[in-house]
């Protein structure tokens, strides 16, 4: 890949990546989001130079937090040609966002082809993501057997199923039919079953591992699992002599170079030195993602701001908000000890301004430099 390192992956790693706000837009938090184009895809550059895919339009880019239904199609679009000109790996979210509440199973069906159309026309793979109007359409497991029956006939290429947690979005409590987890795995590996040539593989973001695990030996051949597990990835993506699972991961937009550096390890057949560096990553993964977990997208910009991916801690819909101070500290500590920051003094010197904007100076603003210059010391 241009510009990133060579290799023969041993994972097909994607990091979902976040959007950067347009900082003087004159927009309300519920109004159209107003995103700095420049500043975003240069991001989706910097993952790609890292070896890494991206995953294009999925929750950690605000959708549905933010980020509306048109926002995430010029999103798709824009990164799309830019993927071919480095030739980047790209996966998009095909959902039903554009529903209005009270939608039809019928019209459900029409959205996710709409949005699948869109994905399939930019020459990337598609993601069709959970969806809240599906979740509220759907009567018992037939329903999703019937919908995703359907849209998996009629795609022109192998796509990756999502199963996103009621940890992350509430609206998907009793996704694929069922609040009792073995009930659902089982529908879910029905759906798999009846078209396994049209599925890439599955992306589960259950944060947890065994279920995980338990899940991914069961898939039919050819199937990958894709880890979307924030708290045990490193376990995971290793995997056992069973199998492994690939990734696609929040977490890895601010983990890209270190994850990446240890991706580079297990290419090279050292398990032991991928999880040397990934390890240490996993305290921060768990505090970004501490209940309440869909609230992660804030830590993951506010990393970004202090490693200077972009010039401010905005976010659309004002979500910059969603996290307290002493968690954005906690963050730039954990980060720091990890030696994320390429310039640890811009990442300081931030982290100070933020402080002073929340009115935290004097004691408590000396004590987090303090803290942090020893702890680099």
């Amino acid at each position: 890949m241009p510009g990133g390192p060579s290799r023969a992956p041993a994972r097909v790693v994607f990091a979902a990546a976040h959007v950067v706000a347009d900082p003087l837009a004159d927009v309300s938090p519920d109004g159209p989001a107003a995103v700095d184009w420049e500043a975003t895809l240069a991001f989706r550059h910097h993952l790609w130079a890292h070896g890494l895919g991206v995953a294009e339009a999925m929750d950690t880019a605000q959708r549905g937090m933010g980020l509306g239904p048109e926002g995430a199609a010029e999103l798709i679009r824009r990164t799309a040609a830019e993927s071919r000109s480095v030739g980047g790996d790209l996966a998009c979210g095909a959902g039903t966002d554009q529903l209005v509440p009270g939608a039809s199973r019928a019209e459900v069906v029409a959205a996710y082809e709409e949005q699948l159309e869109l994905v399939e026309s930019c020459g990337a793979r598609p993601i069709l993501m959970a969806s809240r109007a599906l979740a509220a359409a759907a009567r018992g497991p037939e329903d999703y057997a019937e919908v995703y029956g359907r849209l998996l006939r009629q795609a022109a290429r192998p796509v990756i199923l999502h199963w996103l947690g009621p940890m992350f979005d509430p609206a998907l409590t009793g996704y694929w039919g069922s609040t009792d987890l073995d009930a659902a795995t089982e529908t879910f590996l029905r759906v798999i079953a009846e078209r396994p040539d049209r599925v890439d593989g599955v992306k589960v973001s259950l944060l947890d591992a065994g279920r995980e695990t338990a899940l991914r030996r069961r898939l039919p051949p050819g199937v990958r699992c894709y880890t979307g597990d924030d708290f045990h990835y490193p376990e995971l993506i290793e995997g056992d002599e069973h199998g492994h699972s690939d990734a696609l991961l929040g977490v890895f937009d601010p983990l890209a170079p270190l994850a990446a550096r240890a991706l580079r390890s297990l290419d090279e057949g050292d398990p032991a030195g991928f999880r040397a560096v990934l390890d240490p990553t996993v305290p921060l993964a768990r505090h970004l993602f501490e209940a309440p977990t869909r609230f992660y997208k804030t830590g993951v910009v506010f990393l970004a701001w202090l490693a200077g991916h972009q010039d401010h801690f905005t976010m659309v819909g004002g979500l910059q908000s969603a996290r307290s101070l002493p968690h954005l500290r906690r963050a730039y500590e954990l980060a720091d000890g990890l030696g994320l920051f390429p310039d640890p003094a811009l990442a300081e010197a931030r982290m100070g301004q933020l402080l002073a904007v929340y009115g935290g100076r004097g004691a408590y603003a000396d004590t987090a430099a303090h803290d942090v210059r020893e702890a680099r010391a």
